[in-house]
């Protein structure tokens, strides 16, 4: 009998340096167990030919496709002196010309005669408008069965075709994962017997033969579901086990004092909380009352009132005697959320000795960009603890920083921080404080538990009453001119209304421009993206001169943020032409109108996060996408959702079917990207859920797994060191 490679083995023993490097460097594949996880992406069937119709939309990808040969003839050059091979296959629906050159055309030219069938690799390339190959590696598909049932059992087979790259052809990875097949009677099932029974799934070994070596599509199947669940319940018991931990850190429980802050507050409070904002503040009320931390996710859509909560929220733990921290994404928005946080509380945010009998207290700016005396200032008020509230971005993180009896921290914009920063915010307590995270970017039920699956979720689906609907439209700059005239005429007819607008563009424009600009000039594939300054520069020359139009964006000086922002917010300023720093948090009730310029360059979430700055007030909003798309290219579809609905889960979701899951999952929560290869996060909503229920039953009977040696090896392999602390710090 062969040696079974161990499942650690490093792959050099088992298939040779040359193909191990190409598996490391290229696909992240080092050991038996890594290979045996990297699963075929489609099958193909002998007897089926694959669709080569699907190409155009994998030019420039590296694609293995599986055709017969319909015609092949070498054509001569350069006086006779070069040759070229064009080979055109088929599948019955496509054709896709092969070529090949020089010395290379002899071999092809014997081996792929008319009729032929073989699998084709290569990278897809244009070529006089035609979709080609050019030099594909092959393997032929042999058809030399005897008879009739033999043929039929050929024709049937399923030949894997494996997620491959430039160096090493789908066939070749093949071969590699039979010579490491048998470990796979070596793992360990991470699921417990009863889970598996339970929802009839195969054992581990069984569905790693099944989708490698697959004798029917119904093996498939069966694998698939197993592999999903593996991925799905290991993940949410990780998730779990940290929600289980935080449950047994200590923190002060914080409640409201009756007749203290809170209730001042709302007494002078001009309008009626919605049914939501009521019912959230209780959930977050009841958290914060516990002698554990919070550990709170609040969505809200754009413009449903998520800081008139938060703030609701840091007073109540300033009752307590406690101080809250809000940490912004950029100086803008701190700048923002301060000013309308004194503005809503007045008086109260002008208190003297936390818990004095006045009732109130200070509200403190913290920014990187401060002067020396301000920041010494806002240092010295939080330690001594008369701050009850400080606002401030990455600045309030930094070790100077200290705080009397930290209670509350409050996240704006999660996406934008990494772990790393919450946590350090975090350490500050003299216990653990409560944790509060906002996003006004909607997540996926689904996304919500498998990335901020240590997180409990309120969400917040209801405008405020008097918020006024937003049309949208999308504006084809290129193919009608006069739609864009008309825009410019409707952002002029706004602003003699009284009202005010945005213009957003992708880019500055400045002398440190963006390297995407010079990439595209490179290329010459498009113009570049268009510029803040350059946009603004040709409506006060064209059509909105005589208006007062100003500039915002991230790289001018914090104090000139600040005085545009301050006199757009008074109404001084008519039209704000800006990158997306207006993105979040910027609230001009005045603002009627927005213009957004190369639209297509822009997400989803991002056009819908930006569409939120319009409808703040009692008018209504309108947002218009301009882009010189041409009407059929996909991301004209994508403007074209987010112009039909201004439901922001249901935006998510075809934002989320677009990027693929692995993008949003890479970038949200580090590391399991590449452990989820079958998870699906949106079609697979059900197995999450159920995986969820069944972790956290797992978890709560068995915390360390002790009696669950296979779940806590697959465990540790989910959960290197880096993983482990980034889902610590989450």
């Amino acid at each position: 009998m062969e040696d079974v490679p161990a499942l650690d083995e490093d792959l050099k023993k088992t298939l040779g340096p040359a193909t191990a490097k190409v598996l490391a460097e290229q696909l992240g594949l080092h050991t038996a167990l890594d290979l045996l996880h990297h699963y075929p992406r489609r099958y193909a069937e002998r007897g089926e030919l694959s669709p080569l119709t699907d190409l155009a939309d994998q030019l420039d990808e590296h694609v293995t496709v599986v055709a017969q040969v319909a015609d092949a003839r070498v054509l001569t050059f350069n006086g006779g002196r070069g040759k070229r091979l064009e080979v055109t296959i088929t599948d019955g629906s496509g054709r896709l010309q092969l070529v090949f050159f020089g010395a290379g055309v002899h071999k092809p030219h014997k081996d792929l005669l008319p009729g032929t069938r073989a699998m084709f690799a290569g990278k897809v390339g244009v070529f006089n408008r035609k979709f080609q190959l050019a030099h594909p590696a092959y393997e032929l598909l042999s058809a030399d069965a005897s008879d009739r049932d033999a043929a039929a059992a050929f024709a049937s087979q399923l030949i894997p075709i494996y997620p491959a790259c430039a160096k090493l052809e789908s066939w070749k990875i093949s071969k590699a994962v039979d010579a490491v097949l048998p470990a796979a009677a070596e793992t360990v099932d991470p699921l417990p017997a009863a889970l598996r029974e339970g929802r009839a799934l195969v054992p581990l070994t069984e569905a790693l033969l099944k989708i490698h070596r697959p004798t029917t599509k119904a093996d498939i199947e069966d694998a698939r579901q197993r592999l999903k669940w593996d991925e799905a319940f290991v993940l949410q018991v990780a998730l779990a086990r940290r929600r289980h931990a935080d449950s047994q850190l200590p923190s002060v429980p914080r409640r409201p004092t009756p007749g203290g802050l809170l209730d001042a507050f709302d007494a002078k409070l001009p309008f009626t909380l919605t049914e939501g904002q009521v019912t959230v503040s209780r959930e977050i009320f009841d958290d914060l009352a516990t002698s554990h931390p919070m550990h709170r996710l609040l969505q809200g859509e754009v413009g449903s009132g998520k800081t008139m909560v938060a703030l609701r929220a840091m007073l109540a733990v300033v009752d307590s005697g406690g101080q809250a921290a809000m940490l912004a994404p950029t100086e803008v928005l701190a700048q923002q959320h301060h000013r309308s946080i004194t503005e809503m509380m007045g008086e109260l945010a002008e208190g003297g000795m936390l818990g004095g009998s006045d009732r109130g207290t200070k509200v403190v700016l913290l920014t990187g960009s401060m002067g020396v005396p301000a920041r010494r200032k806002a240092l010295l008020d939080l330690i001594t603890g008369e701050a009850g509230i400080v606002i401030g971005t990455h600045a309030l993180i930094e070790d100077k920083v200290r705080f009397h009896d930290l209670g509350l921290v409050v996240v704006d914009e999660q996406h934008r921080f990494g772990v790393e920063q919450r946590d350090a915010l975090r350490s500050k307590g003299k216990q653990p404080p409560h944790l509060l995270v906002m996003t006004a970017t909607p997540i996926p039920r689904t996304v919500a538990m498998t990335v901020f699956g240590d997180l409990e979720t309120s969400v917040l689906d209801q405008l405020p009453a008097g918020r006024s609907p937003i049309a949208t439209h999308v504006v084809p700059a290129k193919d009608k001119p006069h739609f864009l005239t008309r825009a410019w005429e409707r952002v002029r007819e706004e602003v003699e209304n009284g009202h005010q607008a945005y213009v957003v563009c992708p880019r500055i424009g400045d002398d440190e421009d963006d390297p995407k600009k010079k990439k595209a000039e490179e290329d010459g594939d498009r113009r570049p993206p268009l510029a803040v300054l350059e946009i603004a520069e040709q409506l006060r020359r064209g059509p909105l001169a005589g208006l007062s139009v100003e500039v915002l964006h991230g790289r001018m000086d914090p104090a000139d943020k600040d005085d545009v922002m301050r006199r757009f917010t008074a109404g001084e300023v008519k039209v704000l032409v800006a990158t997306t720093v207006i993105e979040v948090g910027v609230n001009v009730p005045n603002s009627t109108v927005m213009v957004i310029m190369d639209a297509d360059r822009f997400g989803v979430s991002q056009l819908h996060q930006l569409r939120g700055r319009v409808g703040r007030g009692s008018a209504p909003g309108l947002c218009l996408l301009v882009s010189e798309m041409h009407e059929a290219a996909p991301a004209r579809a994508r403007l074209a959702a987010v112009a039909a609905t201004l439901d922001g889960f249901e935006l998510s979701r075809i934002d989320l079917e677009q990027r693929r899951e692995g993008d949003v999952l890479g970038q949200a929560q580090s590391g399991v990207r590449s452990s989820l290869r079958m998870l699906e996060v949106i079609e697979d909503e059900e197995v999450i859920a159920q995986a969820r229920e069944e972790a956290t039953r797992v978890v709560a009977e068995d915390p360390e797994l002790e009696h669950l040696p296979g779940l806590r090896t697959a465990l540790d392999a989910l959960l290197d060191t880096e993983r482990e602390q980034y889902l610590e710090k989450g």
